[in-house]
């Protein structure tokens, strides 16, 4: 199954509910940064909540999250855009803790710390909601986010299984959100349709669609859908872009690069990618330092 988004609304609009598969994109994450499943985890819940909470971005707008815990994952840094596309990375990907009644220790190796949200919406500034971290787990972390900063009651669940050869099995996401004026009767179904819900990862590994866990989380309750997107994992850096930073380094530096080591590689935090450049390649990088500078 291809990694996709739905959105839908329920009884005339008292709720909405997002629902996704991340598998495929989850596992090149966890190829390019070669993570251990721990890291894998916390990064793929990560990502999967970036494209639940930027599903409704327009445009050019962005969304991060960022995951700054004093555990040994260190930072978890993610980025989404309006077209499904996600990319990230988590500070130490290869961090092993004993499991917790069979579960992976996301929480410990997150350990306390802040959830911050930020979105960029061509503004001159991006809004940017912060909160302390409640579990570590990231879904009741973001829940209480939306609560906090967007005064939004929402239920968040994200899973990611992964394989004891590392590589993931099943990965995915639920977002439900009330709307004003929403009735108890529908709170009630919801709550009860989350209390039976098995685990995302349990029904992503069994072959279910997003549109499925929507249509059984939803029993009794009339739900519409509205849309379908493909999610990628995509990532925008570019060797332009690195020679860009190669210049901002000034004439000096870049003159001690090319003089005591003859080359040098960058690599890309979000995605791993590395650029080389050789002598000929800092060189000319340099002439263009200097023609910038007169």
């Amino acid at each position: 199954m291809k990694d996709y988004l739905v959105k839908a609304i329920g009884c005339d609009e008292q709720f909405r509910i997002y629902s996704c598969v991340t598998t495929q994109l989850v596992e090149e994450a966890r190829q390019r940064h070669n993570t251990w499943p721990i890291a894998t985890s916390a990064l793929g819940r990560s990502m999967t909540a970036a494209l639940l909470l930027g599903a409704n971005l327009k445009g050019k707008d962005l969304l991060t999250i960022r995951v700054l815990g004093d555990g040994p994952l260190g930072a978890v840094v993610v980025t989404s855009d309006a077209q499904g596309n996600v990319r990230g990375y988590v500070q130490n990907p290869q961090v092993h803790l004993t499991s917790v009644k069979g579960k992976l220790a996301v929480g410990a190796a997150i350990g306390k710390g802040t959830l911050s949200v930020s979105k960029d919406l061509g503004l001159k500034e991006p809004f940017t909601g912060t909160v302390e971290l409640e579990t570590g787990e990231i879904g009741e972390d973001l829940a209480k986010y939306l609560l906090k900063s967007e005064q939004t009651p929402s239920a968040v669940s994200l899973g990611v299984l992964v394989q004891t050869d590392n590589s993931v099995q099943a990965s995915g996401g639920l977002l439900v959100q009330l709307m004003p004026g929403a009735e108890d009767s529908t709170l009630d179904k919801l709550e009860q349709g989350l209390a039976i819900l098995p685990t995302i990862s349990d029904l992503v590994m069994q072959g279910a669609t997003p549109e499925d866990m929507i249509h059984m989380l939803t029993v009794g309750l009339d739900v519409k859908i509205l849309d379908k997107m493909p999610l990628n994992f995509s990532c925008n850096c570019s060797r332009e872009r690195l020679e860009g930073v190669l210049i901002s380094m000034g004439r000096d530096e870049l003159t001690d690069v090319i003089e005591e080591q003859g080359e040098a590689e960058l690599q890309c935090h979000f995605c791993a990618e590395k650029y080389h450049f050789d002598k000929n390649n800092l060189q000319k990088l340099l002439n263009e330092a200097e023609d910038t500078k007169k």
